[in-house]
């Protein structure tokens, strides 16, 4: 048995909150988790005022029934299969997204947050290394940085620009050793930049902390 590869275009959504305006102070740059779809990620941005926050929300491209009953729909990013494949696939797909959206605000003063949450950590941190794409604020919330990043891969990254891993103290996928293991690579790559926030909760999106920011 032999597996072969074929090119061929590909065409993928994503999904956006509020209208971009000379108003607009802040952008979100925003990758879900496992499971979801762009259109319904996006609804914990809803709270953050319009005029001033614009997001966008890629769409992971290999969608799924969650259910057996075929009714509901989620997403995953990557899997253990054909990785390095697939990363290059999300990586074109993230450059078409960031020069489609990007244009908008060429030439004028917006704060540039990126958000990965769940294994949108793992999405977002590989394809600001690998494209060196610059942020203000970088949010990892509650999932894994990738073991391949070295702080190299970092070093475009303006020492300005604040870190913050956060997850909730009930969440049933960070066990004790996953926290240090996420402190210790963390602080490898971002150093004294990175804080860790911990809120009370679950494996969830935590919307009042992306408020306070």
């Amino acid at each position: 048995m032999q597996e072969n590869q074929v090119s061929y275009n590909h065409t993928n959504s994503y999904t956006t909150l509020n209208t971009y305006s000379e108003k607009t102070t802040t952008v979100w740059l925003a990758f879900h988790g496992m499971g979801y779809l762009s259109k319904y990620f996006i609804k914990y941005f809803k709270d953050l005022d319009p005029e001033e926050n614009y997001i966008i929300a890629p769409q992971a491209p290999s969608k799924y029934y969650q259910d057996k009953k075929f009714k509901y729909v989620g997403a995953s990013w990557l899997t253990k299969e054909n990785t390095d494949l697939e990363k290059e696939n999300i990586y074109n797909y993230m450059d078409a997204v960031w020069h489609t959206e990007s244009s908008k605000w060429k030439g004028q003063n917006v704060r540039l947050i990126f958000m990965g949450y769940s294994q949108g950590v793992s999405i977002v941190t590989r394809w600001m290394a690998f494209r060196k794409i610059q942020c203000d604020y970088l949010l990892l919330h509650s999932g894994a940085i990738p073991q391949e990043l070295e702080p190299s891969d970092f070093h475009f990254l303006s020492p300005e620009a604040p870190v913050t891993y956060l997850y909730g103290n009930k969440d049933e996928y960070i066990t004790e050793a996953r926290k240090t293991e996420q402190q210790i690579k963390g602080n490898s790559l971002f150093g004294n930049r990175l804080q860790v926030e911990v809120f009370d909760g679950v494996h969830e999106v935590n919307a009042d902390f992306l408020i306070t920011i």
